[in-house]
Formats: structure tokens, C-alpha cells, sequence
């Protein structure tokens, strides 16, 4: 390293930047560091490396219900991030929502394996238990944690994508809007229903009984069966697309039509669905940024060496499709069914 230092009329802590991928190195100065690089055909000895500073390329995540589309594409955005920065990902699953004693082994075992800092995908509260096991000197980020923890965290702004959600519901004509919420153990979950509450608040509208369901097309499915009896229901905020998809096909069996009769949106915009039929309105989530943001938190605090309680937040975009419109009056569905 001292060596493409020289050759680059840099310091030594610069190229240890440019090879950690650290962004605050200019454009000008990080291409003649690599130029250096290439020059001399410099390798980095990973495993000197680890002796000397005991810590390794090697980034840990631990990360809470990845069967589930929005923690595993924190998975994913946190890997692809990490590879273009030159480290390596090593990700302890955990399975559950409280899952404490699995995170704690997780944890121990990545800290022992000299991970160089700990990304904590922790949507729910039991992820604040196995962080207390992690040793002062080793940076923390979480993804979707809570302020009160006092680490570094990114999250996507899921209060504003609750409002938002509301807000396209109303805005086109709708009285109320019913929401059928998620978990309530997720950090998340909790944001959207504020929002969805907040929303109907500024216009003076009656947040009607709130349903809950799981993440998944089935729960969505029975509480969907109870909505699409409910003639006043025409606009439903859904906790996530899977959700929505149950409540779709529960709605069709019971002859409510989408959107004419109920108007529908989702949370995560999931790659299929632009294809549900008809295509899903739904609150895209930015995983690429959360993965983005969440690797500069961590390198920021492998350069200066200090722990940090920086926060990141992605704002939620709307992706408007089929499944909005303006509602049908209840005289007229009334009239009909006469």
C-alpha cells in the first residue's frame, strides 16, 4: 500500500479509503489510485490483514424473516452495495419474530470470525436484545431499527408511504379508506397505520375498525372475505402487495369489482405486481438506496473509527395502476341489487 501511495502522490489512509470503497474520496484522486493499483499489480493480503488489524473485508448482516420480499431485498441491496466496494457478506438468518436466542449465536459467531462491522436488518424489536452482545469497538447500522436504540439506522420513511397510500385513495373521491394493517411487532407496520390515521385526520374522515393480517396472499384472503361484505368498504389500504393480492381475490369471489366498486393499494410494489390483474397500485420501497445508505453509515464509521448514531431516511415513491378509481355512489350498488 505504501507503494501505489507513492506512485499516486497519496497518503496511505487514501488508498485504504479507495480500496474500502469509501465515497468521500474525489473522482480525480480515486482514479489515480487505481491507476496505481493496476500499475503495479497490487493484491491486498486479506489475511495479513486480519491479523494486523483483527478485523476483516468481511461485513456481517443479520437479518430477521428473509422469506419475506422486504427483508430479503435489504439482503440483496446490502450485497450488491458491499461488492462494489470490494467486501464480502456473510448473513446470519433468522427465523421469526422473536427469535432472540438465535440472533445472540448469530452475533457471537460473526464478531468471533473478526467481521469488520454489523448490519442489523431489524424490523421488529427483538433484534435490540443481540446488539447488546456486539463489543464496543465493532460499528453498528440497522435497517428499519428505532431511534431510541442510538445507532446508526436507515430505514424507508413508512409513515409518509402510509400517507401517501391514503392520500391517492382520497384523492380520488373516497369518503374513508379501511386499512388491514401488518403485524403489529414490526416497526413498520406500526409507521403505515400512523400515517394511514394521520391522513384521514387532515380531512376530517373516520379511520373505520382497522383490520390486521401477516404478510402473506392468505391473510390477506380472510380478511378480504370480511371487507368485500362490508357495502360502505370502496377504498382499502393493504399492509403490503401479498396482502393486497388476497384481499383481490377475495373481493372477485364475492362480485366486488376492482376498481369500480373497491379501490385497492399495496406496500413494496413486489416485482409481479404490475401483472395481478387488474395491475396493482402500490408504495415502491427503495432498497437499493437502503442498501447504499446503510454500507456508507458503516464505512463512515470504519474510517474514523467512532461509533455513530447517523440517520438515513428513503423516501417511498407512489406507482400508479389499475387498481385506484373513483368510487360507484352506495344508491346507485343499492338500486342495482333491486
Amino acid at each position: 500500500m505504501s507503494d501505489v501511495a507513492a506512485r499516486a502522490g497519496v497518503s496511505h489512509q487514501t488508498v485504504s479509503r479507495v480500496l474500502n470503497g469509501h465515497p468521500h474520496v474525489s473522482a480525480t484522486t480515486r482514479t489515480r489510485v487505481l491507476a496505481a493499483i493496476a500499475e503495479l499489480g497490487y493484491r491486498r493480503n486479506l489475511s495479513a490483514r486480519v491479523l494486523a488489524t483483527g478485523r476483516s473485508n468481511v461485513i456481517g448482516v443479520v437479518a430477521q424473516n428473509t422469506t419475506l420480499y422486504g427483508p430479503s431485498s435489504m439482503v440483496q441491496a446490502i450485497g450488491e452495495a458491499a461488492l462494489g466496494a470490494d467486501l464480502s457478506l456473510t448473513v446470519g438468518h433468522v427465523a421469526g419474530y422473536d427469535a432472540t436466542a438465535a440472533s445472540r449465536r448469530i452475533v457471537e459467531r460473526l464478531v468471533q470470525q473478526g467481521a469488520a462491522g454489523l448490519v442489523f436488518i431489524a424490523p421488529v424489536d427483538a433484534a435490540a436484545e443481540a446488539m447488546r452482545l456486539v463489543p464496543d469497538g465493532v460499528p453498528i447500522v440497522t435497517v428499519d431499527g428505532l431511534p431510541e436504540w442510538q445507532v446508526a439506522n436507515v430505514s424507508v420513511d413508512q409513515y409518509t408511504g402510509g400517507m401517501m397510500a391514503t392520500r391517492h385513495l382520497l384523492a380520488a373521491g373516497h369518503r374513508t379508506v379501511w386499512h388491514v394493517a401488518g403485524p403489529e411487532q414490526w416497526h413498520g407496520s406500526r409507521a403505515r397505520e400512523d400515517g394511514w390515521r394521520a391522513a384521514l385526520a387532515e380531512v376530517g374522515a373516520m379511520a373505520p375498525p382497522m383490520a390486521r393480517a401477516g404478510w402473506s396472499a392468505a391473510s390477506g384472503y380472510q380478511v378480504g372475505r370480511m371487507l368485500a361484505r362490508i357495502p360502505d368498504c370502496t377504498a382499502i389500504f393493504a399492509a403490503n402487495d401479498h396482502v393486497a393480492l388476497g384481499i383481490m381475490r377475495a373481493l372477485a369471489e364475492q362480485g366486488r369489482r376492482i376498481p369500480d366498486d373497491v379501490s385497492i393499494i399495496g406496500f413494496d410494489d413486489v416485482p409481479e405486481a404490475g401483472y395481478f390483474h387488474p395491475a396493482l397500485t402500490t408504495i415502491r420501497q427503495e432498497f437499493g438506496d437502503v442498501g447504499r445508505q446503510a454500507l456508507r453509515l458503516l464505512l463512515d464509521q470504519l474510517a474514523t473509527g467512532v461509533k455513530s448514531a447517523e440517520s438515513a431516511l428513503v423516501e417511498p415513491v407512489l406507482v400508479p395502476r389499475d387498481t385506484v378509481g373513483t368510487p360507484v355512489p352506495v344508491a346507485i350498488l343499492e338500486g342495482n341489487k333491486t
